[in-house]
């Protein structure tokens, strides 16, 4: 059996993730992979209600600290229940959020700081790491416009533009520090330009063949 594969992707609220994700999800069931998809917070049971405290407007009070282990505890759920089982059975996993998020938000946002978010999360992640992270690029003006219209905004997506500038800044920060795990891709072109540069992306992974297949 050919390993599983685990994509993760990233980006400020509305920079497209969810929309490039369906359509890499959807060419790779076209070409017989086996897909699972993701998202952070949530993605099981549990994670699902901590999504719902995370992301709830009412929760204007949530320390910087308590947002951050929320957010560790739903991805140590995820990993155990849903992503490591999929790998194991050579799935390919695409992500919607994982501990990029949490360096970007938690780290540089809230101000926590990398070497204290990246602790906290080693141990949610028991040493499981993407082999490809996509950050969708965009202009956070540009971004929480898109994301105003889709519907009402959550306790996250409130925030100020600046806290988008430094989480955006902060997610470029990582694609250097790891150049070769990381595509970089400009969101604000059109959805077919931003899947033909992900898609490119990835190439090297040799996603459209079914895991399951022969060499």
């Amino acid at each position: 059996m050919k390993p599983g594969r685990f994509i993760t992707f990233e980006g400020i609220e509305g920079s497209g993730k969810s929309t490039q994700i369906a359509r890499l999800a959807r060419r790779l069931s076209d070409a017989g992979v086996d897909v699972v998809r993701v998202r952070e917070p949530g993605g099981t049971a549990i994670g699902d209600r901590i999504r719902g405290v995370l992301l709830d407007p009412a929760c204007t009070g949530m320390s910087d600290e308590t947002e951050m282990y929320l957010f560790a505890a739903s991805r140590a759920q995820l990993v155990r229940e849903v992503i490591r089982p999929a790998l194991a059975a050579g799935k390919v996993v695409l992500c919607d959020r994982f501990v990029h998020s949490s360096l970007a938000y938690q780290a540089t946002g809230r101000g926590l700081g990398r070497e204290r978010v990246a602790a906290v999360n080693a141990a949610a992640v028991d040493g499981l790491e993407p082999d490809r992270v996509v950050v969708l690029d965009m202009a956070p003006v540009a971004a929480m416009r898109r994301a105003a219209e889709r519907a009402s905004l959550d306790r996250i997506e409130q925030e100020r533009v600046d806290f988008f500038e430094a989480v955006r800044a902060a997610f470029l920060a990582e694609a250097q520090r790891t150049p070769d795990r990381f595509v970089v891709v400009p969101a604000g072109d059109s959805q077919d330009a931003v899947e033909a540069a992900v898609w490119a992306g990835l190439a090297d992974l040799a996603l459209d063949r079914s895991p399951g297949s022969a060499a």
